[in-house]
C-alpha cells in the first residue's frame, strides 16, 4: 500500500474521525480493498481504535477486506430485474468468469457481487461493471462487456 497517498487522504481530511467513512471510501479506490496493515496504518495514524475500525468496514457492504477485481461487477437481483432475467444473468456472468457471487477471478480482473436493488427498476434488468449501467441486460450482452473489459486491457 502506497502510505503517502494515505497520509495525503489523512490531510484532506485533517484527520476528523466524523470522516472516517469518507476516508476508507478513498483509501480502498487505491486498490480495491482495505488490506489488514493499512488499517493498522489508519488506526494509529487517526488515534482511532483497530476495533472501530474493523467494525465500519465489516458493517457497509461497500468496504471489502479481500482483494476485488479491476472491474467489479454488480448484478441486480431486485424485484424488476429477478423478473426481468436476472438470474439467468448472473449464471452466465458465473460461468463465463468461473466464479460465484462474491468472488474474484486469479487475475483480479473481475469481481462478481449482487444487490438488491440499484434503483434503475426502470431498466431492468440492470448490471453495473465498475460505474456504468448496463440497461436489459441479457447474458449476450454480458458476454460482450466481460470480452471488451478484456480486450481494454489487453488480455483477450
Amino acid at each position: 500500500m502506497n502510505f503517502k497517498a494515505i497520509d495525503n487522504i489523512l490531510e484532506k481530511y485533517n484527520h476528523h474521525h466524523s470522516d472516517i467513512i469518507g476516508i476508507l471510501q478513498e483509501v480502498q479506490h487505491i486498490e480495491n480493498f482495505l488490506p489488514e496493515g493499512t488499517l493498522r496504518y489508519i488506526s494509529r495514524k487517526m488515534e482511532i481504535s483497530l476495533t472501530k475500525i474493523f467494525d465500519i468496514v465489516s458493517f457497509y457492504k461497500a468496504f471489502s477486506l479481500k482483494p476485488r477485481g479491476r472491474h467489479i461487477i454488480k448484478a441486480c437481483c431486485g424485484t424488476a430485474c429477478h423478473l426481468g432475467g436476472a438470474l439467468q444473468n448472473l449464471d452466465q456472468i458465473q460461468r463465463i468468469l468461473n466464479i460465484k457471487e462474491g468472488e474474484t477471478t486469479a487475475d483480479r480482473m473481475f469481481s462478481l457481487e449482487t444487490v438488491n436493488c440499484l434503483g434503475a427498476c426502470a431498466l431492468a434488468p440492470v448490471v453495473v461493471v465498475g460505474d456504468e449501467y448496463h440497461e436489459a441486460m441479457n447474458v449476450g450482452k454480458m458476454e460482450k462487456i466481460i470480452v471488451a473489459c478484456r480486450q481494454e486491457e489487453g488480455d483477450s
